[in-house]
């Protein structure tokens, strides 16, 4: 009888072990699961947002108009040669008036060829936009000399710390202005600013000329409030990559320095529209959950 109660209850030690060791393996190949999926499917669906923005500052012939971002692409990283052609081809179907780049289109932990930057300039080349192509550093790109001559050969305009005014059908002008990538810069953010507040404040004393509706291009979110933001109907930043690793109820686990306050899509910031991309590639480690890359369409309009 006691050997009996004992093959059981050693039989009943060996079922709980075979539990846990269940258990066990059942957990490591669901954080593998995720590792996996996380590096290589999270990070290669890229999806496309389209947003609406309001604003009765729009001139009328403005209504509809389109812009496409893309930001932090960190080429070599998770986006490469064919990756950055798909992206083309997406943008150029959704037919856009402008493109804008709010930085980090390098990577600096990255080491890149002569033929890489060619690569670049040819893909970025081929986006069509009606009305024209802006682009600003990111934090990453200032590492690079090459930056200034990939965004000319990609037909960019190269929009750091100036302003251009866009038409489109009409005599009214749209203003948007750029500010380079301010986390390592010495230079005060207000100080990069000066030129396009400059004319902004003359500008708006004339008639003739003026505009109505004002964007911001910015890398890193948190600086638009070292800056008179009001005066900008729409400002587009990137760099926060929304965390990049995200969780369900807790959102971002961890932001950039330059996105602690800003780091999530959207924020109204006493009316200035303040949207955040997420970015197409990765920084620092090349993964992404619940957070795919994507390109944002924003659709301007009057009502």
């Amino acid at each position: 009888m006691a050997k009996k109660k004992h093959a059981q209850k050693k039989e009943s030690k060996f079922t709980l072990w075979q539990k846990i060791a269940m258990i066990i393996l059942f957990l490591l190949i669901f954080i593998a699961g995720v590792i996996l999926y996380s590096r290589y499917i999270a990070t290669s669906k890229i999806d496309v947002r389209e947003i609406k923005v309001i604003n009765q500052n729009l001139p009328s012939d403005y209504h509809g108009f389109k812009i496409v971002q893309l930001s932090d692409i960190h080429y070599n990283t998770t986006i490469y040669k064919e990756e950055l052609n798909k992206i083309v081809q997406k943008i150029n179907k959704m037919k856009p008036d402008i493109v804008v780049l709010t930085g980090d289109l390098f990577d600096k932990n990255t080491e890149y060829q002569e033929n890489d930057f060619t690569d670049i300039s040819e893909a970025l080349m081929k986006i069509d936009a009606s009305v024209g192509k802006y682009a600003i550093t990111g934090n990453h790109d200032v590492k690079f000399t090459e930056w200034e001559t990939v965004i000319k050969n990609s037909g960019f305009t190269n929009l750091n710390d100036t302003y251009e005014l866009i038409y489109k059908d009409s005599y009214d002008p749209i203003l948007i202005a750029g500010v380079s990538s301010n986390l390592n810069d010495t230079k005060n953010i207000s100080d990069k600013m000066k030129p396009t507040f400059d004319y902004m404040n003359t500008i708006k004393q004339s008639v003739e000329g003026s505009y109505q509706y004002a964007i911001l291009l910015l890398h890193e979110p948190d600086y638009i409030k070292n800056i008179d933001y009001e005066k900008f109907d729409l400002a587009l930043a990137g760099h926060s990559h929304h965390g990049q690793v995200r969780l369900p109820f807790i959102g971002a686990v961890i932001t950039p320095k330059g996105a602690k306050e800003y780091y999530n899509e959207h924020y109204n910031i006493d009316g200035t529209e303040l949207y955040i991309s997420n970015g197409l590639g990765t920084s620092s480690y090349p993964y992404r959950l619940f957070n795919r890359p994507s390109i944002y369409l924003y659709r301007l309009e009057t009502n």
